[in-house]
């Protein structure tokens, strides 16, 4: 999450609201003590005092807002409408970083006059292609390029006020019905960002990410 909000402040927003679910207090706790997490601690056992060093300090506000744990995408972004001030927003999910340029974004969010817009991508291959017989014979074998990958929804979300009445009772994920509805009347469009993209969904995505930023080369990474 610290990631994601650092690339959207180098684009000049500061801004946030996140929606603790699952958690919800550990990411508090993480807001409330971030001088002390981010910068050198002094403590003084024989004054029995303590203070945190000067560190850089963020320009953000943000709004831990309790959203529920068990609930859905739709249900939660109804539950921070208050926070929003009735104003286009951006909408991201914190399991994954990558480079878009913000800003190019914004611009194509506003020249399309959609309600929605999400950034698509086409994720680095994984899996080999296998074209075979019924009998198991295989005929073709291709290791699958970025090129020849589905388009995914990478996050980084634009979304207008009208948004909201798509959300109905926010029991279901927006990927849901809120989605294909926006879809079907023409409401949606895709930004595609040809740049870095990756999720962190399972323990080798957390490793690959972490060495990426151990060895410097971070596309995601903002110079302070």
């Amino acid at each position: 999450m610290w990631h994601i909000m650092k690339w959207y402040a180098s684009f000049g927003f500061q801004d946030f609201v996140v929606c603790c679910g699952y958690k919800g207090h550990i990411i508090k706790e993480y807001f409330i003590n971030y001088h002390a997490y981010q910068g050198d601690g002094i403590y003084d056992l024989k004054e029995e005092h303590s203070r945190a060093a000067a560190c850089r300090r963020e320009q953000w506000r943000v709004t831990l807002a309790n959203t529920g744990r068990m609930t859905k995408t739709a249900g939660r972004l109804l539950r921070v409408r208050e926070y929003l001030r009735d104003e286009p927003f951006m909408l991201t999910y914190g399991d994954g970083v990558a480079d878009v340029d913000i800003h190019r974004l914004l611009e194509y969010h506003r020249n399309n006059g959609k309600l929605v817009t999400i950034t698509t991508t086409q994720p680095e291959g994984r899996f080999g292609a296998i074209q075979m017989e019924t009998d198991g014979t295989v005929r073709r074998f291709k290791e699958k390029a970025r090129k020849d990958q589905v388009w995914v929804n990478a996050g980084f979300m634009v979304m207008e006020p009208g948004v909201f009445e798509y959300l109905g009772d926010g029991s279901e994920m927006l990927e849901d019905s809120p989605f294909e509805v926006l879809a079907a009347n023409g409401q949606m469009d895709a930004y595609r960002h040809p740049g870095f993209w990756s999720p962190m969904d399972t323990i080798h995505d957390r490793e690959y990410l972490e060495k990426m930023w151990e060895q410097g080369i971070a596309p995601w990474r903002v110079e302070e």
